[in-house]
């Protein structure tokens, strides 16, 4: 049973909807086969929709974002999501996106950093500081996880974020764009 979905397109073949996927701790999209399993669908209202990205709100990550001009945006399921070069064009279906940040160190080495060990990113140009909440700084480059080029992007959801939109994000941004992130 899933419950706390947001139906956004319905036909005779296919359901998709939206949720929170717990694991990854973010907001998908999945598209279901009409033939696959015996379901049935319970459209909420809009205040029901409400509630639901209300409860997707408290257990994604959140974040303030400062970009390069000093604009100060509150994100909620923040994730890194990957983008051809300029942003134009469809998501990089064969990577992943992710709620970790892989670094290639100054110090030698790589590492990938979960979201929730992280308390603040500071950007400078490519360079990437990363205070963990352990008190530790660890610096580098940020390790694209695809020898294809491409854009990161820091995807999530704003407080004006529509729970009716067929997207399951409100809010994007290149990541070289930014200054800071600092994590709640």
């Amino acid at each position: 049973m899933q419950r706390d979905a947001i139906v956004v397109h319905e036909d005779s073949s296919f359901i998709v909807y939206k949720h929170f996927d717990l694991k990854e701790r973010r907001v998908t999209k999945v598209r279901l086969n009409r033939g696959s399993l015996p379901y049935s669908v319970q459209t909420a209202s809009a205040e029901q929709r409400a509630q639901i990205v209300d409860i997707w709100k408290r257990f994604g990550f959140k974040a303030n974002l400062i970009d390069q001009a000093g604009k100060i945006t509150h994100l909620c399921d923040m994730y890194l999501d990957f983008y051809p070069p300029g942003g134009r064009g469809s998501l990089l279906e064969s990577v992943p996106p992710r709620v970790s940040l892989p670094l290639q160190l100054d110090a030698g080495g790589a590492d990938e950093f979960e979201f929730f060990k992280i308390a603040q990113i500071t950007i400078q140009d490519s360079h990437l500081s990363v205070t963990l909440r352990e008190g530790k700084t660890v610096e580098g480059k940020f390790l694209p996880p695809s020898a294809q080029p491409m854009e990161v992007r820091i995807l999530g959801i704003t407080d004006r974020y529509d729970p009716a939109s067929q997207d399951v994000f409100d809010f994007s941004i290149p990541l070289p764009q930014l200054k800071s992130i600092t994590f709640e």
